[in-house]
């Protein structure tokens, strides 16, 4: 039977995920954090998702899917490709082709072997550089198809699929988290964590939307 107030966060250790998993904290009584290892190109950043579920309290699980570093080259599992953004209608080097199939589909199982009725991501449609496995109609498509694989009656949340950075700062400090995710996540494709190198794709996207949401606040 399903746990009503049971949910799997996929959770990285970044920004977005980090808001979503507070977000989750707030919402449900059992919160449980699924962590994946893909060969991505900083493996703090799964020291970071251990050290928030730690120091939170969270169960949190680390799984295996190294299998998507030897599919399509990449800039975060092929660390010799340089990030750089789309262009022409090409899609970032970033982009990591059927990583959210793959992780959404494992979260899935980790939902129902918990008994787990629902599932948080941090996707957003508002920053997703494009991609499509970022986008509402494929998260839609997703819940259907892992309710039919698994004859169960999970929900996908998307709390941020419609924010920009800026809302997602917002959101983050109405949750009275905005110091913790700024100071102990980690976004910046050079893996530093908290403010980051300042100069990558990431960094860029994360600054301008945290002095965006800064400029509004002294503005009220």
């Amino acid at each position: 039977m399903m746990n009503q107030e049971t949910c799997i966060v996929v959770f990285s250790g970044g920004q977005d995920s980090t808001t979503c998993l507070f977000w989750a904290m707030k919402k449900f009584k059992e919160v449980i954090a699924v962590t994946f290892n893909y060969g991505q190109r900083h493996a703090l950043e799964i020291e970071c998702a251990t050290a928030i579920c730690k120091a939170h309290g969270i169960e949190h699980h680390i799984l295996d899917m190294s299998l998507l570093s030897q599919l399509h080259p990449n800039a975060l599992t092929h660390h010799a490709l340089a990030v750089e953004a789309g262009g022409k209608g090409a899609l970032p080097t970033t982009f990591v082709p059927a990583r959210n199939l793959l992780f959404m589909s494992f979260a899935g199982a980790v939902a129902y072997n918990k008994g787990a009725k629902h599932l948080v991501t941090g996707v957003s449609e508002a920053d997703f550089s494009g991609y499509p496995d970022c986008r509402d109609t494929f998260m839609k498509a997703m819940n259907v198809a892992l309710n039919l694989s698994m004859d169960q009656a999970f929900v996908i949340h998307t709390p941020l699929m419609w924010k920009d950075k800026a809302d997602v700062w917002a959101l983050s400090d109405q949750l009275g988290k905005l110091d913790e995710i700024k100071e102990k996540t980690l976004t910046c494709y050079e893996g530093i964590i908290g403010d980051g190198c300042g100069t990558c794709l990431s960094c860029e996207l994360r600054k301008k939307g945290y002095e965006a949401y800064m400029k509004s606040v002294n503005k009220s």
